[in-house]
């Protein structure tokens, strides 16, 4: 939709960004990300449970998490919305490349986290 309406591509690490660096074009950024936050809370609201499931580790390392997920956005000049989704229904070589590298990395980390530190949840 926002292709669509806008020609932008719907890639969340770019549309926070575009908030955090002051783009000119704040309102719809402002209004996905609030989407993005209402959306859970509109389903706990009807349904009791947000679809979200209780965090298996602890808060450092989801914070830690958090900030490798936004330096490798950074690093992929984009996020698995942006390139996985948008990027691969474009056809996009970057996009390809850039999806296979999250798939691996994210292979490699549950991996790591499971075999080698015996952590992580089942």
């Amino acid at each position: 939709m926002l292709m669509g309406t806008l020609g932008r591509i719907a890639g969340i690490s770019g549309i926070a960004s575009g908030l955090l660096t002051g783009a000119s074009d704040r309102g719809w950024r402002v209004a996905f990300v609030l989407g993005l936050v209402a959306a859970p809370l509109l389903l706990l609201l009807l349904r009791g449970d947000a679809g979200i499931g209780a965090p298996q580790v602890g808060w450092p390392l989801m914070a830690v998490a958090g900030l490798l997920v936004g330096f490798g956005t950074r690093l992929g000049s984009g996020c698995t919305s942006g390139h996985g989704v948008c990027g691969m229904a474009r056809l996009s070589p970057r996009s390809l490349l850039a999806t296979l590298v999250f798939v691996l990395s994210g292979v490699v980390t549950v991996f790591v986290m499971r075999h080698l530190l015996g952590s992580g949840g089942a």
